[in-house]
Parts: structure tokens; sequence; C-alpha cells
């Protein structure tokens, strides 16, 4: 066991997650290995000043460019859209280990019998026509459909047709033109090797440490209880937790963590030794000021957070609006090794503003030259990712 106080815990995780010191991720490279680093990064489509995916790599990339995301995606094909932990962005290379959940979908479609040949039309469009939209397909047909595997649904036959084939695997997302999703046949982009395999871990036991160690993976500490960054692991119930984490530590997988102040044991993975290690020499880091995605990886388990940051996190957008403590989409600001408070800025692309509407600090965060420099080189970087030319702070 090893044992940290709360900030070389908190020293640790910003390093895992490139949070803290020198930029370690950079150019497209940087972009891909986060996320094989973190297995998947959460999507969301609000853009407000950048979509989450992308929020995520800007407070990890000093010139960081939404380009670079899609090139993975769209052109280069190294990255995927697929359900994870909720809606993500996965490594292609994952694909196989998603699917047993492909498996369910195509069961899912024998409750709605009048798909079939629905399936088979569109099939046929995009093979001749290339990548299509919901837009692009017109079709009959008066039902009510729910995916099996992650949150779409409803009576748009069109859309339904289309997100349960892309849920069985046998469309991908070609790309996107705003939030509006274009589909075409997956066997076109995934080579053979990762699209017509078996599951690799066909036990449950199996997958569920898979799944597990990928997500200690990609926050770098998590505890053995209740926690968001479990979602969308089928079946990992409190029993199957506790014995996915019991077979870890003895496989030597994963390493138990004391952390001062915090009653529950954390666990870290067994790669991650090596940093562990380095924090444990106290050196010093740079300071950097980011701003953080509301479903960011440093933060899915926002309890633990609390615990070690001392800050608390509620991101409001589905907060109705005269209940809201602070805004409709507000950021987490961290500077240095500490969360100093929320932004809430909005990019007005048009006018090509960057407009800073609300911070609010922490209690106690003491207004120094050195912040307010920080402070000014974030929001600069954050202008020059959202292609903003000036900055207004109201």
């Amino acid at each position: 066991m090893i044992k940290l106080t709360n900030r070389q815990a908190r020293q640790f995780l910003l390093l895992k997650q490139g949070l803290l010191g020198e930029y370690k991720f950079a150019e497209k490279q940087g972009v891909l290995d986060f996320v094989r680093q973190a297995g998947c990064i959460q999507f969301d489509p609000i853009d407000v000043c950048g979509k989450n995916a992308e929020l995520v790599l800007q407070s990890r990339m000093n010139g960081f460019s939404k380009k670079l995301l899609d090139e993975l995606l769209y052109i280069d094909r190294k990255l995927v859209d697929y359900p994870d932990k909720n809606l993500a962005i996965i490594p292609v290379e994952d694909w196989p280990y998603f699917e047993r959940y492909r498996e369910v979908a195509r069961q899912h479609a024998e409750n709605y019998p009048e798909m079939q040949a629905l399936t088979e039309e569109v099939h046929t469009l995009i093979q001749q026509r290339g990548a299509l939209s919901s837009k692009d397909i017109k079709m009959d047909g008066d039902f009510s459909w729910q995916s099996a595997i992650h949150w779409s649904g409803g009576n748009n036959s069109s859309r339904s047709v289309l997100e349960q084939m892309y849920s069985t695997g046998e469309l991908i997302i070609h790309h996107k033109e705003g939030t509006r999703k274009y589909y075409d046949i997956a066997e076109k982009y995934i080579p053979p090797h990762l699209l017509n395999v078996p599951d690799p871990l066909p036990d449950q036991l199996d997958h569920h440490k898979w799944r597990v160690l990928r997500r200690i993976g990609a926050v770098g500490l998590l505890w053995n209880r209740a926690s968001h960054a479990w979602l969308n692991i089928w079946g990992l119930k409190s029993e199957q937790r506790k014995e996915v984490f019991r077979q870890l530590l003895d496989e030597a997988r994963i390493t138990a963590v004391s952390v001062e102040e915090i009653k529950d044991m954390l666990y870290c993975c067994a790669e991650d030794l090596p940093l562990i290690e380095t924090v444990l020499q106290n050196p010093t880091w740079e300071c950097r000021c980011e701003l953080i995605a509301p479903l960011d990886n440093l933060i899915w388990d926002r309890k633990l957070i609390n615990e070690l940051f001392g800050f608390d996190y509620t991101w409001e957008i589905y907060t109705p609006a005269s209940k809201r403590q602070y805004g409709h989409y507000v950021l987490p600001l961290l500077f240095g090794e500490t969360f100093i408070g929320r932004v809430e800025v909005i990019a007005e692309r048009k006018a090509k503003r960057l407009v800073v509407k609300n911070i609010w600090y922490e209690k106690g965060v003491k207004q120094t030259k050195q912040l307010q420099t920080a402070l000014d080189n974030c929001f600069k970087k954050f202008a020059i990712f959202n292609s903003c030319e000036t900055i207004v702070v109201d």
C-alpha cells in the first residue's frame, strides 16, 4: 500500500491528466495518446464555447485545434464515436471489446419487426449515395423506438433506423455537421481484424475487469464504491465490483493508495507507480491556469474531487434557471494544484468575441499578480481555441 498526503494525491491526479507542469500532449499524436490513456472521452453536442471532448483536450494541450480531433475521427479513423461512459469517443482498436453491446442491440431489433425492411432500404441507399443523415432519408413508418445501448429514441423512423444500425455496428458516424450526424457503412472504415472478430473477453468478469481498470486509468485514482465513474458498465453492482477489485489487486494490476483524511482506500493502475514515485520526491511544478470541461475525466467522480480538492462542482445545464447557483454552462477553473473557481464563458463566433460573463472565485482565493497573469494567458489560449479575436470581460 502507498501512502500519500492530500497534496501528493492531487499532484498525482493532475500530472496523470496532463494538467500540471509542462504540457505533455502535443499535436495529433498527443490527442491520440491522451484518448488511449483515458480509454474514452465523453462526447456532448452542446457547444457554448467548445464541445465537451474538445474542451477536455484543449486544457491538456498548448495549441490544440478542433481540426486535430476531427481528422483523427473522420479522416485517419484512429478514433471512433461509440457509447462507452455514456456517448463517447474511443480508440478504434477498442472496438472489439464492445461487441457484447452490439449483440444486445441486434437482439433488441427483434422488438421492432417493421425495422428489418427499413434497415435493408437504408443500407442500399448508403451504398448507392454515400454517407447520409436522417434528413436525407424519408421513410414511412409509425413506431416508437428506443436504443438498447444509449439514450436515443423517438418516433422519427429515419433517425431511429440509422441509430439502430449504429447501435449494432453496421453503421458508424462518418462525420458531423454541427449536431447533425452522417452515417456510413462501418466495414468501409474499420479494419476487418477489428470489425469482424468475436468479443475478446466473453466472460463477464473478465470484461468487468477490463472496464474497471480502464476507468481507473481514465481518472488516475478511484475508490471501490458507487461512482459516476462506473456509468454504463452493465452488470457492475457492488458485489461484482468488489470481486473485480480483489482480482485486480491479486494480479498486481492495481495498487492500493491511502490518502490522508480520506476514509476510503483509493486505487491506481500499476503502470502509474513511477509517476507516484516522482510525486513522492516532492518536486515543484509549473503553475498553469486551465478551464476544465464539465464532463472531464478528472471530475467523473465529483465526490472524490470534493474530498481531495475541497471543490464542489455541479454542471447546472439541466438545472431549472430559477434554481441555478451559478449559470447555464459554467466551467471549473484550475490554477496550479487548486480549483480556484468557475467561469461562465461564451464564444460569440460571428463576432469572433470570447465573452467572459462571470467568474466566481472560491473562498480564500487571493487576487495576486501571478494569478491575473495566468488567467489572462488562459483566456487568450481559450480565445484562440474558439477562433475568437477579442476577449470581453463583463
